[in-house]
């Protein structure tokens, strides 16, 4: 089964999942290896990791491209894929559309962020009309090549306007086509039934940002509330900054790489992540010297 056709039975599947975000290749792989069912490609954490900034649209659709490819390279579930607002207008998601799905990615997400955008979770955003939106979902849908290739439409307006024009353009959203709704930043549990209650009959995202604007719940209140996918972006980042910051700490204080063994992983555990038994294979099928004993 291929990766977008993977990613569609698991929206039809019953009960909902979490998506936690791959800033690149190494956190792909563990989250997959660890078992999660689909990575999700931070926009955020591909800005933090790959450039040292905030999320503040600083990214291009090149950067982002190369970096999607190289996780799908090396990983077997789908991609979920953080496309800002599209980089651009209409015309601009075509080559978007494009570029992720040569990628191999299963998911595209789009947000109606004014450009440059923000985090979702950060103040001073703006949106562009609803009118401006809904045509730059439907080029989406009109450009894919797949017909399973998913279109996750985001609308960060309940920060801006408030909650009803945000409900307003997710109906929109769906009517042009989206496959997923995902109304960003909202902030009371009464606001995540009221946006469930209001959107039937297509999967919803939840965004959970440790310290951000939505009250942090649980994946069985995820779903009981009517959200399909939990979408955990930066846990994965962070608790990488955490890791290496601590291990500095030490390594600076002490001179001395003795205590902090509990805090990074084992010689053992590196290689078998990255395969290096795999490789190992291959240079034996592939040497020279096999070849000639075959002569």
């Amino acid at each position: 089964m291929n990766k977008t056709n993977q990613f569609q039975d698991l929206l039809k599947k019953p009960g909902s999942f979490i998506l936690p975000g791959a800033y690149d290749a190494m956190s792909a792989r563990l989250i997959e290896e660890i078992g999660f069912k689909a990575i999700y490609a931070t926009g955020a954490g591909i800005s933090n990791a790959q450039l040292g900034w905030a999320d503040v649209g600083l990214t291009s659709l090149k950067e982002v491209v190369d970096i999607v490819a190289r996780m799908a390279d090396v990983t077997t579930i789908p991609i979920v894929v953080d496309g800002d607002t599209g980089f651009g207008n209409a015309i601009n998601v075509m080559r978007t559309v494009r570029e992720f799905e040569r990628a191999g990615v299963a998911a595209i997400q789009m947000e109606d962020q004014v450009s440059p955008k923000k985090c979702g979770h950060f103040n001073g955003k703006d949106v562009i009309s609803k009118g401006e939106m809904v045509g730059k979902i439907k080029a989406a849908v009109d450009t894919r090549n797949d017909s399973n290739l998913a279109i996750i439409a985001r609308t960060d307006a309940l920060a801006v306007n408030g909650i009803d024009d945000a409900l307003d353009r997710a109906h929109a959203y769906k009517e042009a086509g989206a496959d997923i709704i995902f109304v960003e930043a909202p902030t009371t549990i009464e606001q995540l039934k009221q946006i469930t209650g209001s959107l039937k009959g297509i999967p919803q995202v939840i965004n959970l940002v440790e310290g951000g604007k939505t009250p942090l719940i649980s994946l069985k209140e995820a779903e009981e509330i009517g959200f399909k996918i939990m979408l955990c972006a930066n846990t994965v980042l962070r608790s990488a900054i955490k890791g290496i910051t601590d291990s500095l700490k030490i390594l600076k204080a002490e001179g001395s790489q003795e205590n902090v063994h509990n805090l990074i992983c084992t010689w053992e555990e590196r290689q078998s992540l990255f395969k290096l038994n795999q490789i190992k294979e291959w240079e034996e099928k592939y040497s020279e010297n096999q070849e000639l004993l075959k002569r």
